[in-house]
């Protein structure tokens, strides 16, 4: 899917503190686990040349296609891979791109992914209740609403989308399914709860509860960031974007733990945030947490070839 004038133009989160934090230098190597929109990409490879590398990953097809487009300029710097980054360790071997120099994660889905993806990603249009990020995926939002018991869906709701309301919106969810489409969605969580609205939707928790469950992207996160570690050359940095708390507390942790046990270096002290005139700007980007680390020790069997700076 290209991006046109009627297509919601993604802006770029956190792109400069997002390179301060990279350290990108000339001839780097590089790897975006999360291509998006090609935003953090096309920065990357522009303050990486010459000579820079960029190996981008997104599960979804059309985000690969669109980046494609945007980084055409740098075709033979980048290679793109529609996988998802649960297989990291695996794409960079196949393509023998380690060690690198960076490795980053944003977490966030793209404006196209959310607005225009017809996938039910937003609640703005009736669109199928469907959330996966890759057709490849067998189940679909609409499977867990409609197959899934009561009991479950409370507990899915609460974890997923730290939602007070669960055990509400998920009695009505049983009562009112089959749910097929997002407004239909909308309409069952208005009527457990209210339509009131505060700073977020009364759906928005749940939304985001069944997306991150379709897409297994807590399981997912984990598993990446173990291998990521494995694939940073000496001085090699580590930055991930998260958007909501479940997210930011899984890096935050492994982050801290991989201090502890001297693999990792802590680059800043406090969690970086967008300025006011950022999130003023791109309001999306008011929950963005950037935490980023550095490669500071390698296992034994590793041999000097590993250091990239």
């Amino acid at each position: 899917m290209s991006i046109t004038m009627s297509t919601p133009t993604h802006i770029t989160v956190l792109l400069e503190e997002t390179i301060e934090a990279l350290a990108v230098q000339p001839g780097g190597r590089y790897i975006d686990c999360t291509l998006g929109a090609g935003g953090h990409a096309l920065a990357i490879l522009e303050r990486s040349s010459p000579g820079g590398q960029l190996l981008g990953i997104d599960a979804d097809p059309e985000a690969i296609a669109a980046a494609r487009t945007r980084l055409e300029a740098y075709q033979s710097s980048i290679l793109l891979v529609n996988d998802n980054f649960i297989n990291l360790e695996a794409i960079a071997t196949e393509h023998d791109f380690s060690p690198v120099h960076g490795i980053l994660f944003d977490l966030g889905l793209s404006s196209p992914q959310l607005e225009s993806s017809g996938r039910g990603f937003s609640f703005k249009g009736d669109e199928p209740l469907d959330m996966r990020l890759s057709s490849s995926q067998e189940v679909t939002a609409a499977d867990i609403l409609n197959t899934s018991s009561e009991a479950e869906l409370t507990q899915l709701i609460r974890t997923l989308g730290e939602e007070r309301h669960s055990r509400r919106i998920a009695r009505y969810i049983v009562q009112e399914r089959p749910i097929e489409t997002t407004l239909q969605l909308v309409g069952v969580i208005e009527r457990a709860v209210g339509s009131r609205r505060g700073r977020i939707h009364p759906a928005t928790r749940t939304f985001q509860a069944l997306r991150i469950a379709v897409n297994r992207e807590l399981e997912n996160l984990s598993s990446a960031l173990k291998q990521a570690t494995g694939l940073l050359g000496l001085g090699g940095r580590l930055v991930v974007i998260s958007y909501h708390s479940l997210e930011d507390r899984i890096v935050k942790r492994f982050m801290q733990q991989e201090a502890k046990e001297a693999r990792l270096r802590l680059v800043h002290k406090k969690v970086i945030t967008p300025s006011l005139a950022e999130v003023h700007f791109n309001p999306r980007s008011r929950s963005a947490k950037l935490r980023a680390a550095e490669r500071i020790t390698l296992p034994r069997e590793v041999g000097r070839d590993q250091t990239v700076y």
